[in-house]
């Protein structure tokens, strides 16, 4: 069985290819650029660009199973090729589909129904390795500095993740389905704040921003206007069902899901200040 994961040198993706390897399959990893991607060991790394489906002859060639990202380029823009992808894909023999969407009606979302593939919708409500961005604040000043500090999220685990790929993909049995991913709790930065402080063993400090106060601050580190905005306007229209914790992870897998305490001890090292023990 040969599996072709998109986005397979990402942070999400680098975690699927290397579960879905894991189970003894042939895993190929889509990148635009093999001179300057680096996927994971053990799997076969061909080019093609999900925005131009005539360059992915190659990369579904022999293909049984395919995990398809909903958005492409480092902007997320949605993926506008979806239809051709699929009809490439069914051609060229792939039978089952996961796809890294909602499934609540995008121009993809209605070609992947419309599809001869077993398809799965997958929706992961916040990554937990997400939290990597306070790295250098966090190892700088002993500080998280967020806006919107209440919010609760139910972040999942990306190897949670990586699992319900790796299980629908290799076993099937989850057509016509879609599953939200979150982990065992719905948590705030806060609260996130707090477990790393555990898992380090050091004091982190969480301090709640003003959209004035996070707007000056990402300003002095250089984001863009307009990402900027992007931002404050997500965080302040989030609907409160991004803290509903789902079941979904442990039905798919059999096993539940990793918690937020579980991911700051293995990434402890990561929020420590350089020579701290």
């Amino acid at each position: 069985m040969t599996i072709l994961v998109t986005g397979g040198t990402g942070n999400l993706g680098r975690h699927i290819a290397e579960q879905l390897r894991l189970t003894g399959r042939t895993v190929r990893v889509l990148t635009r650029d093999a001179g300057v991607a680096r996927p994971p060991a053990g799997v076969e790394l061909v080019e093609g660009d999900l925005e131009q489906p005539s360059s992915l002859a190659a990369a579904l060639d022999g293909v049984d199973a395919l995990h398809l990202l909903s958005t492409t380029g480092a902007d997320h823009a949605p993926l506008r090729t979806g239809g051709e992808i699929l009809t490439m894909a069914a051609e060229a023999g792939v039978r089952r589909i996961t796809v890294m969407s909602p499934g609540d009606g995008q121009e993809l979302d209605e070609a992947v129904r419309g599809s001869s593939l077993e398809w799965t919708f997958l929706w992961p409500i916040d990554l937990m390795s997400n939290t990597l961005g306070w790295g250098d604040t966090i190892r700088a000043e002993g500080r998280v500095r967020e806006p919107y500090g209440d919010r609760r999220t139910a972040s999942v685990h990306e190897k949670d993740v990586a699992d319900v790929v790796s299980v629908i993909l290799t076993n099937g049995g989850h057509a016509g389905r879609s599953y939200v991913l979150t982990g065992p709790q719905a948590l705030s930065p806060a609260d996130k704040t707090a477990a790393l402080a555990a898992a380090t063993g050091h004091e982190i400090h969480f301090t709640h921003l003003t959209d004035r106060q996070a707007r000056e601050l990402w300003r002095a580190q250089g984001w863009p206007e307009e990402g900027i905005d992007f931002m404050l306007n997500m965080w302040a229209t989030v609907p409160t069902t991004v803290a509903d914790v789902t079941t979904s992870v442990e039905r798919v897998t059999g096993h539940p899901p990793r918690s937020f305490a579980q991911w700051a001890t293995a990434h402890a090292a990561t929020f420590r200040s350089v020579g701290s023990e």
